[in-house]
């Protein structure tokens, strides 16, 4: 069948942002801030993606792995300092090491506990104080292609079937939908068999008696993940069926409730949706499943009542984009630097197993304290006039792993929009950009991209106040 219509242009960007995610508002935030004509298009009516349709918190973590230094800054530390003047967030120097990450028992995580609804708020009107024009309630369906690149995207809404055009597009839907539709190359899943990490639905309990949690997780410091050998014991007698070796749990801001990183689907395929349909109704059945657990066997939940489930399943993982320098695991663990960085991780190597009950930051896996994304992984080798960030950037299978979660997707975002304007003002591809030109832009807007950068901006203006 052959379907044919002619749609109308609605918007005429310098830079369109598709993904209203972590990255997709850093991407859009940044654009706007450096003088580019800015469209973001999500799908759902409020911004977030993961960290509020999806109920993904806390964000993790935006320090070095030893939690003394802190990477990642500029718009994520602006939209965390916003949310926390509502009384939505804890910004992560006044949150202990281990405080809200889920009773961690390896690195030194310092995470930064927020509330969805202060995030919606926040990143709405960041964003539009940036000038950029939001479209919210909005689906990417295809990909404008004009020769070697993208010129924009088709989208469908309550409007119909419209087309955005944009001289850069940014590719923040999390599962390179736009790369991908564009023809451009992408790996997915992990080497040996093509499966992916599973997913996951997030939900939220009330009624919790946090000091009772606490006390027992001090208790039995033998478990690596909470409530870990009441679960092992209910899996011996065929009475926990999910492949998980204990509960994942994750204190909030608001005393007795919890977020749950509990249920798992697995050998399913985020862009299939015939596969998220079915994640999406078996994860509600394993959340009501662990409700009655948790207050059947788990101490401190014995009240506990179900205060929500997320609006989305979440995924954490799908296509990764061939780009122009694929990250390795190596380069996280040697802490390789490059010279075209871009952001700087402190986030260990968060594997969740693909087909069984292990996985998650195990350590296994070795990090550096510090390592560096570069932005030539947010460069597709193949597709001009587009740029990709978030989890679908050019990474392995296992470096994916550490980078795909949100305070490096922020960073990403902020790196691939500024990069977008700065392109689209000097009239190059996003590939021919200056790499100083964009790392002195990032500087100056708040990133932090290390000590040799930071020193050579410095030089660089001093050279310029004197007339060198």
């Amino acid at each position: 069948m052959r379907y044919e219509k002619e749609v109308p242009v609605v918007a005429e960007a310098d830079v369109l942002v598709v993904g209203g995610g972590p990255a997709g508002i850093a991407a859009a935030v940044s654009a706007g801030r450096n003088g580019a004509r800015t469209v973001l298009v999500e799908r759902f009516g409020f911004l977030g993606g993961n960290a509020t349709a999806g109920l993904v918190g806390p964000f993790m973590t935006s320090y070095s792995l030893d939690g003394k230094q802190q990477l990642i800054r500029g718009v994520f530390e602006e939209l965390v300092e916003r949310a926390e003047a509502l009384g939505g967030a804890i910004h992560p120097s006044k949150v202990g090491v281990g405080e809200f990450s889920g009773f961690i028992s390896y690195g030194h995580h310092k995470v930064t506990p927020f509330d969805p609804e202060a995030v919606k708020l926040v990143a709405a009107e960041m964003c539009l104080e940036a000038g950029v024009e939001l479209r919210l309630h909005t689906f990417m369906v295809d990909t404008l292609v004009e020769g070697d690149g993208v010129g924009g995207v088709i989208v469908a809404s309550k409007s119909g079937l419209e087309a955005i055009k944009a001289r850069v597009t940014v590719d923040c839907s999390a599962d390179a939908d736009v790369a991908a539709r564009a023809g451009a190359a992408f790996h997915q899943g992990r080497e040996s068999d093509g499966l992916t990490q599973p997913m996951t639905l997030f939900f939220r309990v009330a009624n919790v008696d946090d000091a009772r949690v606490i006390a027992y997780m001090a208790e039995h410091t033998d478990d690596r993940r909470p409530y870990a050998s009441i679960v092992r014991e209910a899996r011996e007698r065929g009475e926990f069926p999910i492949p998980r070796e204990g509960i994942g749990i994750y204190r909030t801001p608001q005393p007795g409730i919890w977020r749950l990183n509990s249920t798992r689907l697995q050998r399913l395929d985020g862009t299939s949706v015939q596969d998220l349909t079915k994640a999406e109704i078996e994860g509600r059945r394993q959340v009501m499943f662990l409700l009655r657990f948790l207050r059947e066997r788990c101490p401190g939940f014995e009240e506990s009542t179900l205060l929500d489930t997320a609006a989305m399943i979440g995924v954490r993982e799908t296509r990764r984009i061939v780009g122009e320098y694929t990250l390795t695991a190596e380069d996280l663990a040697s802490g390789r630097e490059f010279d075209d960085v871009i952001a700087l991780c402190g986030y260990p190597i968060d594997l969740h197993s693909p087909d069984g009950s292990g996985g998650g930051a195990t350590g296994e896996l070795e990090v550096a304290n510090v390592y560096q994304i570069p932005y030539r992984c947010l460069v597709p080798a193949d597709v001009d006039r587009l740029l990709v960030a978030g989890r679908c950037v050019s990474a392995s299978h296992e470096a994916l792993g550490a980078i795909r979660v949100m305070p490096p997707s922020f960073a990403m975002g902020q790196a691939a929009g500024t990069a977008a304007a700065l392109a689209v003002a000097e009239g190059v591809q996003p590939r021919k950009l200056p790499i100083p030109w964009l790392q002195e832009t990032l500087t100056q807007r708040g990133a932090f991209l290390g000590e040799n950068v930071a020193r050579q901006v410095r030089d660089a203006a001093g050279t310029a106040l004197r007339g060198g």
